[in-house]
């Protein structure tokens, strides 16, 4: 696989974290959040573990690493609990540029700390240009909130806690683990890290009709299709770079909101989409001699 097309596995994959929002907008009232989040992991945990064994992806014979296996899940697991407690306790959009904005360099530090991934210009240019443009997305809809120090906080967890599973799934796919093995591993952890969620929740609304087809939709297609299309990209990319291109993210549910939802966003998340769009050419292009220098086990982006 080249590396511009494990781009575009990211990309795609970021564009079906995208729909998430949407499809909970249309989905049915009285959701709880937390037991939203439980749900679709466990239901992704069992569409990676079918997929994984059809395809024999869990029977490499290679060792599993079990730090790297209870770090991977941990991630999965605290990035739920983090994200809805800090929109929670600060509000959707402060909650959600913190966690989205600090993703990208939590994985650039852990990458260089665990993987000696040395971040470079071209990368730090498109991910502030990315990061600047996604803040702005969720801040032109997100209207006024207090600022709670604790709630940004967990905002920073949950950015730190994406950046967790994503080098610690990259260290796993370099050891040779195929990416639907190292999806359906990491996500059943994390499943079974947040049952007790489930059990203490309220889950009632998953016995509607439409509130299971919101839980499998989200299971399905934003979680465990769109991990399997994220750790094939990572297969071949540096997590850092990886954690950048999933901005386009904010991007596909801002022109959802539009064309689902009749939004009508202003200039400053006009804006917005275009430092996002930016952001992932300068890193999507070719570079001359080098883009992040990964370790040697890793690919050049």
């Amino acid at each position: 696989m080249s590396t511009n097309q494990a781009q575009r596995l990211v990309l795609l994959s970021a564009v079906l974290f995208g729909t998430t929002g949407t499809a909970q907008a249309l989905g049915p009232d009285g959701t709880d959040p937390l037991t939203v989040g439980a749900a679709r992991i466990a239901i992704a945990a069992v569409a990676l573990l079918a997929f994984a064994a059809a395809t024999r992806a869990l029977t490499t014979g290679i060792h599993w690493s079990r730090a790297n296996v209870a770090a991977a899940a941990l991630g999965v697991a605290s990035y739920q609990l983090c994200f809805f407690a800090a929109v929670d306790s600060t509000g959707v959009a402060l909650g959600t540029v913190v966690a989205l904005g600090s993703g990208p360099a939590f994985a650039g530090v852990f990458g260089l700390m665990l993987r000696k991934e040395r971040p470079t210009k071209r990368w730090a240019i498109a991910t502030v240009l990315a990061t600047a443009g996604a803040a702005l997305l969720v801040l032109a809809g997100g209207g006024g909130t207090e600022v709670d120090p604790m709630g940004v906080l967990l905002a920073l967890g949950a950015g730190a806690s994406y950046a967790l599973y994503t080098v610690t799934g990259k260290t796993l796919l370099d050891a040779g683990h195929q990416p639907a093995g190292v999806m359906a591993v990491a996500f059943t952890g994390g499943a079974i890290l947040l049952a007790p969620v489930l059990a203490l929740g309220d889950p009632s609304w998953l016995t509607e009709a439409d509130g299971a087809a919101l839980a499998l939709y989200l299971g399905i297609i934003p979680t465990a299709v769109a991990y399997i299309l994220f750790a094939k990209g990572l297969e071949k990319l540096p997590a850092a770079n990886v954690a950048t291109l999933t901005l386009a993210e904010p991007l596909t549910a801002a022109t959802l909101g539009v064309l689902v939802l009749g939004e009508r966003p202003g200039a400053v998340a006009g804006a917005g989409a275009l430092l996002v769009l930016s952001g992932l050419l300068v890193l999507a292009e070719r570079p001359r001699k080098n883009g992040l220098v990964p370790s040697a086990s890793s690919a050049s982006a």
